[in-house]
């Protein structure tokens, strides 16, 4: 176990508050989540994101708690946005920061500084986190895997928030940026040949990109392409677990944290967020391999006669049923399937729930609350002065 007397005290606590937030930081062996925490923040930004809360305040607030100068505590959370230590949302002209966690938040948002010493040290992370069964439940559980368009096309009956094109056609705020996961693997010497701009954001998170110069704005009809792309190209999309998305990755499991982690289950099918499965139609099948080679998951076992999907490790993204020349693959409706959180801090606060997190007890507010109509009226609620004795009630009672 790695001796923290090394460390200075700020990041062991910062590693603590972290450690509190809905995603969570646990210990490794290595301490290598220290040695990321001292690459990322200086002690000064450390000290600042613990005095930031799982609720969107503006720098007045926060600097007011800090006892600080406004102006200077504006800068710094500012720059701090910048850099990706915190989440910055804007309500109308004001702009707002709340704590976020490192995965997935901080490290996707250093896609504009990444260098090979971080890429190792995330690298490092992640193969601890094989060991570390929690993390991997809660950054997994940030995600849903939905079916590529073609494979969908025959599908009957489907909810839609699993109609990708679809959930994608009612954004205006639309940014595309390179895929951070194949960015590390090609500073760690590993590049990968799938396409690279492949990280769609939408809405806020579109907005924070576009601000931090780490995405570029497209419209619906580019984003579209990008999805035919990524299904030429053997990628499984994976949108915020949410109705109301604010990304879409579309990951292959050589790069993809998120893949690599449900891989090393032993049955990613009862891990993933997910609502149909593949099932082979044998006297259609050729054992023309096609699948096997399209398959993230390894889900595709090839018999005697042939082609079989372990329904134990598809996780239902479709690449195999889209591109069999037979038409012998078909999507079929899991009996399991859950109805997605209805927003980010929804899913958030679903998260920290079953952590036991004090987080989780906004469950039921979240549910019913919109998101953007919450940011456009927040700059009056807090003109109220209403506001702040309210987020101070539940920060005591360890909610926020």
């Amino acid at each position: 176990m790695v001796d923290i007397a090394a460390y200075d005290q700020v990041y062991v606590r910062l590693r603590e508050f972290l450690d509190r937030l809905p995603s969570g930081l646990p210990v490794t062996e290595s301490g290598v989540e220290l040695r990321l925490l001292k690459k990322l923040f200086t002690p000064e930004e450390a000290v600042m994101a613990m005095e930031l809360r799982l609720f969107p305040e503006p720098a007045r607030v926060i600097a007011r708690r800090c006892g600080m100068d406004e102006g200077e505590a504006a800068e710094m959370l500012e720059s701090m946005a910048k850099k990706g230590l915190v989440l910055r949302v804007r309500g109308g002209k004001e702009k707002f920061y709340i704590a976020l966690h490192l995965v997935v938040g901080i490290y996707e948002f250093h896609l504009g500084d990444i260098d090979t010493e971080m890429a190792e040290m995330m690298e490092e992370f992640i193969e601890a986190e094989e060991h570390t069964p929690n993390f991997r439940r809660t950054a997994v559980e940030q995600f849903r895997v939905v079916p590529v368009n073609s494979a969908v096309e025959a599908v009957p009956e489907i909810a839609a928030y699993d109609r990708i094109r679809e959930l994608v056609s009612k954004y205006d705020d639309i940014a595309v940026a390179p895929c951070i996961c194949r960015l590390e693997k090609g500073l760690m010497g590993e590049e990968c040949e799938r396409p690279h701009e492949t990280c769609l954001t939408f809405g806020v998170g579109a907005q924070l990109y576009i601000d931090n110069g780490i995405g570029r704005r497209i419209d619906v009809e580019e984003a579209l392409r990008i999805l035919d792309m990524a299904e030429k190209a053997a990628l499984v999309l994976q949108p915020s677990n949410n109705r109301d998305i604010i990304n879409i990755c579309c990951c292959c499991s050589c790069c993809c944290g998120i893949l690599r982690l449900l891989k090393m289950e032993e049955r990613p099918a009862d891990h993933v967020h997910a609502s149909f499965s593949a099932r082979v139609d044998s006297g259609r099948c050729t054992s023309c391999g096609t699948c096997l080679e399209r398959c993230q998951m390894d889900a595709i076992v090839e018999d005697e006669e042939a082609m079989e999907v372990d329904p134990a490790r598809c996780i239902g993204c479709g690449l195999c049923v889209s591109s069999c020349p037979e038409g012998a693959l078909a999507m079929f409706a899991r009996p399991d399937a859950k109805t997605p959180p209805s927003n980010y801090f929804h899913n958030l606060t679903t998260i920290s729930k079953e952590r036991g997190l004090p987080f989780g007890n906004l469950s039921p507010v979240m549910r019913f609350t919109n998101l953007p109509l919450f940011l456009k009226v927040l700059p009056y609620l807090y003109k109220t002065g209403l506001v702040t004795p309210v987020v101070n009630q539940l920060a005591r009672r360890g909610w926020v």
